[in-house]
């Protein structure tokens, strides 16, 4: 409740103040896709509240998620804005859309971001050796397998999930059952998390598969690592590795493939929102370790995308300020 009361007051304190009418002018409304994953509801937030706070646009939300919002982006035009469109999905007629002139991609949103293999911080205090995916592969004996502790473990995703046909593949292009590892279904998302969870409490090597930004990765400050060789092509990783193994015969081994995000606009309101704005978007960039410790904070308060823009843009002002004009950054501050 308090927290809703503080936005009320930001607006009525907006309100007070005064926005500028030319900025209002320009920018108009704007129409911003929440996407119905955490990273994405806290950029959706945090973007209405700078657009309409600092630059006067009358800023909409609406729900999300990546292949119907950029269907409707790519044929109608709307919404405005899609913060955190994960592109691999819609890698080809995004690249046909911006080339008509349709979308434009302005920004990589946060850094550090992607799927891969991760370990936690105490076991590369303890191993600093234990510098790249290769490394880890010869040292099975740090990692024993929950039901066969004579075996590392390495933890999958559960079934059902497309990256476990990834990690299955690279599991067998990497011969790790030659050299001692066996895979680690985790039966669920909640498995998964509870597994990390629970080495991290105990201090116990834990090595697998996760992705970022996430609140996991936040909380228990995973470090993803390197794989120590080179991705080994999109024949390879499309035509197999994301396979199932019958049609998959003779796995590469690859780094994970790069995952690829963008904030995405539409072609009217890059030509309507003006200078400023469009600068904001180009600087609108989140470092990861702040993105992952502010999920963290929404996962353990039970906070709306609201709630954790209020909470990141109140604490990380050396931030978000280089993002805006000076006149801008005084608007929002004053409204926060």
């Amino acid at each position: 409740m308090m927290k809703k009361l503080l936005i009320a007051s930001a607006v009525a304190a907006g309100t007070i103040l005064g926005v500028s009418g030319q900025a209002s002018a320009a920018c108009g409304t704007v129409s911003i896709a929440e996407m119905n994953w955490a990273s994405a509801q806290l950029l959706a937030n945090v973007d209405k509240i700078i657009l309409s706070k600092g630059y006067g646009c009358d800023v909409n939300i609406v729900p999300g998620d990546t292949m119907p919002t950029f269907t409707s982006m790519n044929e109608k035009g709307v919404p405005d804005v899609a913060g955190e469109m994960w592109i691999n999905a819609v890698a080809v007629p995004l690249e046909k859309a911006k080339a008509e002139g349709r979308l434009h991609t302005v920004s990589d949103p946060i850094t550090g971001l992607g799927e891969g293999w991760w370990l936690l911080p105490h076991t590369m205090e303890k191993h600093p050796e234990l510098k790249t995916v290769q490394d880890i592969l010869k040292r099975p004996d740090l990692f024993p397998h929950p039901e066969d502790p004579s075996k590392g473990g390495f933890h999958t995703c559960p079934s059902g999930w497309g990256c476990q046909l990834a990690n299955a593949n690279l599991f067998r292009a990497f011969e790790m059952e030659k050299k001692g590892w066996r895979l680690v279904d985790p039966g669920s998302a909640a498995g998964l998390d509870a597994s990390i969870a629970k080495a991290s409490d105990r201090k116990e090597n834990w090595f697998g598969y996760y992705w970022s930004p996430t609140s996991i990765v936040g909380k228990y400050s995973l470090n993803m690592m390197d794989f120590g060789i080179p991705f080994a092509g999109k024949d390879n990783w499309d035509n197999c590795i994301v396979k199932s193994e019958q049609d998959c015969s003779d796995p590469k081994p690859s780094a994970w493939t790069k995952s690829e995000v963008n904030t995405v606009i539409s072609d009217d309101f890059k030509k309507r929102a003006g200078s400023e704005v469009s600068d904001y978007f180009g600087k609108r960039i989140f470092p990861g370790p702040i993105m992952n410790a502010t999920l963290s904070f929404m996962a353990d308060q039970q906070a709306t995308g609201e709630d954790a823009a209020i909470e990141f843009l109140t604490k990380h002002e050396n931030i978000w300020t280089n993002w805006v004009s000076s006149d801008a950054a005084k608007k929002i501050k004053a409204g926060l």
